[in-house]
This record gives C-alpha cells, sequence and structure tokens, in this order.
C-alpha cells in the first residue's frame, strides 16, 4: 500500500486516554516505536512542539527519550511562524505534537502546511483536540494531515470537566500505519463478536488501567448520539459566542487585560486573560483572586499550563459554561473581586472567608508546620 494511501487512512478508537498527558505519553511512545520498526529511531530524536502547546506535549516527548525542540509566538499572529517551523525539521524529526486551537483561542490556520512539511521529512504529526469546543463539525484530524488525534471527553463532548480536576477521559485515534503500536490490549471484531487482542508485537504495551473513566465515557457517548452532527455543529457556535461575549465584559473590568493584545482575531473556544496590571496596583494575584471566587460561591478560576507565557494568568473557557446567566454571573463576581482588590486589598489577599477551609498560614515545605506523612516529615527534617 503507497505511504499516501496508508495515511488517508483513519482507525479510531482503540484506546481510552485518561486525559491529555496520558494521550500525549502514547503519542511519544507510538513515535518511538513507529521509527525503531523503521530501523530510523536513531537519526529521529527530535520532536517539535510549541510554546502554547500543553507542556504535557514536551514532558511526554522529553520521557520518552526525545530532544524536544519548541517554537515561540509570533506576536503579529498569535502563534508561532511558518519558518520557525521549517527551520526546525530535518531528518532528525521524529514528530510534531500540537495543540489548535491553543489555550489562547488562537487557531493557526497554516496546520496543513505544517502537517505536510513534517510528512515530508519523514515525521509523524500528533493532535491534541483539548480545545475542540469552537470547531467541532468544522475540521477533522484526518484532513488537516494529523497521523493521530485525542479529544477530551470530559470538557468537549458533555461530560463535565469539574473545575480544574477531573473526572477525564479522551478518545485517541490514529491512522492504520499506527495501529499496530498502539497500547494493549485492543478490542477487535471477530464475525459478530468483539474480542480483546494481546498478540500486538509491536505494541507500546499497557499505559494504564483497561477501562479509563467509563461514567465519563458514557456521557459522552450519550451525548454525541443525542446531539447528532446539527447539535454539535450549533455548541460550537455557541461555544465561540460565549467566549467572544465573555471577553466583552472581562476586558471593560479594571485590572484585566487580554493576552496578545496585538493579535485581533476573534478567540475561538478561549481566551486566556492577565491579572497583571491590578497585581502591580495593588498586591492582589491571581492566586488571591482565586481564593476569593470560592467565597461567592462558584468555581476558582482556572489560571493556565506552564510555561506562564501571560503573568498573572486566567483562563475562563466559556465555551464550557451554562449559559448567559452563568457567563454574566461569572463576570459579575470577577469584576466584584477586582473592585475590592482596589479598595481593600486586604480583604482578597486573605480570602477564603466562607469557606470550610481557609488559607493555610505558613508553608507546606516547613517541615516543623507541615508534613503528610512520616516518612515525608523525617525527609524534610533531615534536610533542615
Amino acid at each position: 500500500m503507497p505511504d499516501s494511501a496508508k495515511r488517508s487512512l483513519y482507525f479510531i478508537d482503540t484506546y481510552w486516554a485518561g486525559g491529555g498527558a496520558d494521550a500525549a505519553y502514547p503519542s511519544a511512545t507510538v513515535t518511538r516505536a513507529y521509527h525503531a520498526a523503521r530501523g530510523e529511531l536513531e537519526q529521529r530524536n527530535e520532536i517539535i512542539t510549541t510554546i502554547q502547546t500543553h507542556p504535557s506535549s514536551a514532558v511526554t516527548a522529553a520521557a520518552a527519550s526525545f530532544k524536544v525542540i519548541t517554537l515561540m509566538i509570533d506576536e503579529k499572529t498569535g502563534y508561532p511562524s511558518l519558518a520557525s517551523l521549517k527551520a526546525a525539521v530535518s531528518h532528525r524529526t521524529a514528530a510534531l505534537m500540537v495543540n489548535n486551537p491553543d489555550d489562547m483561542g488562537v487557531y493557526n490556520p497554516e496546520i496543513k502546511e505544517w502537517t505536510r512539511i513534517v510528512r515530508e521529512a519523514g515525521g509523524l504529526s500528533f493532535y491534541d483536540s483539548a480545545n475542540f469546543n469552537g470547531v467541532m463539525t468544522r475540521l477533522r484530524a484526518r484532513e488537516l494531515g494529523f497521523d493521530a488525534c485525542m479529544f477530551m471527553l470530559h470538557k468537549t463532548f458533555g461530560a463535565p470537566k469539574s473545575g480544574v480536576g477531573g473526572p477525564a477521559a479522551g478518545a485517541y485515534g490514529c491512522s492504520a500505519e499506527l495501529v499496530p503500536f498502539l497500547p494493549k490490549p485492543v478490542v477487535v471484531r471477530d464475525s459478530e463478536r468483539y474480542r480483546l487482542d494481546y498478540d500486538r508485537p509491536l505494541s507500546i504495551g499497557k499505559i494504564r488501567e483497561f477501562w479509563g473513566n467509563v461514567p465519563v465515557i458514557i456521557k459522552a457517548y450519550a451525548w454525541a448520539r443525542a446531539m447528532g452532527a446539527a447539535g454539535m455543529a450549533e455548541a460550537a457556535d455557541i461555544s465561540v459566542l460565549a467566549n467572544n461575549y465573555m471577553e466583552k465584559g472581562l476586558l471593560a473590568i479594571r485590572g484585566v487585560t487580554r493576552s496578545h493584545p496585538n493579535h485581533t482575531t476573534p478567540r475561538l473556544e478561549m481566551t486566556r486573560y492577565s491579572l497583571q496590571q491590578m497585581k502591580e496596583e495593588t498586591g492582589v494575584d491571581a492566586h488571591d483572586m482565586q481564593n476569593r471566587m470560592s467565597d461567592f460561591g462558584i468555581d476558582p478560576m482556572w489560571s493556565s499550563h506552564h510555561p506562564w507565557l501571560i503573568p498573572e494568568p486566567f483562563t475562563p473557557e466559556a465555551g464550557e459554561m451554562y449559559g448567559k446567566e452563568a457567563l454574566d454571573t461569572w463576570i459579575a463576581v470577577l469584576a466584584k473581586i477586582c473592585e475590592e482588590a482596589y479598595s481593600n486589598p486586604e480583604l482578597v489577599k486573605t480570602a477564603p472567608h466562607n469557606a470550610a477551609i481557609h488559607r493555610l498560614k505558613g508553608h507546606l515545605d516547613d517541615p516543623s508546620q507541615w508534613a503528610m506523612t512520616w516518612r515525608a516529615w523525617k525527609r524534610k527534617r533531615h534536610a533542615r
């Protein structure tokens, strides 16, 4: 079978990832196994990612023994330039691992050219679709030139994200060319029955517990069946609308600024904002803001993935909220706390005040005050 034909096939889903990092690691280890099977692993020892891609991509690539090349953002566009990619790609390129859109809601319209360049150099391309809410039904990973893709079920497909924590689950799909390397066992169909296939000599092995987070998977499946293609398209539209509606309200608040202000294209499913101005003027930082938000009975805002490209960041992810009323409430609470930061900063800096658990006094690295286990106490005390 010609290489182009193999890449045109799309094999959906034999692996339930536990979330972003749990999908990035198979991408890195599948890359390693794929090039090893072709006798090119020693040569292809570099994985390319970008500074605004989820850090799990770079970390798992490094854990899989690859060198990591990180492309920086072009401030005019909000994403790395094509020239920077071309300079990074070589005969040593094993793979490209990226988000698109990224966590600032910026979509790279040149992504097909990116995957083409990597493919012609002999590398693979892996797509982290964690920010898929705003582009559902609008694009396919296969048509963008990717060899594998992970979708967040707990964020995009109707299952709750539950704030910063879980429960998390992802669906992982890949080209037919990469199927032999997937984690095992794999569900296969024999006639009218399904079975688990352990006889996979090229598999990267077991990554995590087999079943994954079953309730999240069932919720996502039920949501997708209930919504249908038309419903998902409408959900994507509402996600983008909600994000841009929220932006108008947030940018009217004193002390709040937007990431990459020179990039004027409307953001998609999310936008990252900064409280740096407020911190400089009041001493109140993003963590103080998070603590104070719990006093109003709403989940604290999510800050951002590291590295923190934007000082004192927060990313509200408007596309995951319930409706206009919830958006208005969220904006009003943030506006109230920012007003408090300027009029009574100590009120915010000592929050929360209405929660069952209050702010810790001291630091967790102080062995005279905190140690979660006896072994940790002995280790900390010895270090002291």
